[in-house]
């Protein structure tokens, strides 16, 4: 699972790439735009895997995502970046950690 650790998120540092959708941008262009723009990575954006409404206004959406290019420079926004085993996750926000679950859960899902 890539993870990042976020700049402006102290007591949580370590998440979920994402960002922010702009003005009539759908969320999968904006995904593929905030990962290119934070991580110089390429990705095909998958499923939608989980939505919340969070603090009143701010709606969370998580999806599943598969790299199609390597990790190139970060932006000013980030420290690190890491591929986790899901046996050795950070201290995450609560949404990301139900977002990693559900896409393990899909994964291991066997389909007849």
């Amino acid at each position: 699972m890539l993870l990042v650790e976020h700049v402006f998120h102290p007591h949580a540092p370590w998440g979920l790439p994402g960002g922010w959708v702009d003005h009539r941008e759908s969320p999968a262009n904006a995904l593929r735009r905030e990962m290119k723009e934070e991580l110089a990575l390429d990705v095909n954006v998958g499923p939608l895997l989980l939505v919340e409404l969070d603090f009143g206004d701010h709606l969370d959406l998580a999806y599943l995502c598969h790299a199609t290019s390597p990790i190139g420079r970060l932006s000013s926004e980030l420290l690190d970046h890491g591929w986790f085993d899901t046996v050795s996750l950070p201290r995450l926000h609560k949404f990301h950690y139900y977002a990693i679950l559900r896409a393990v859960d899909m994964h291991t899902k066997v389909i007849p």
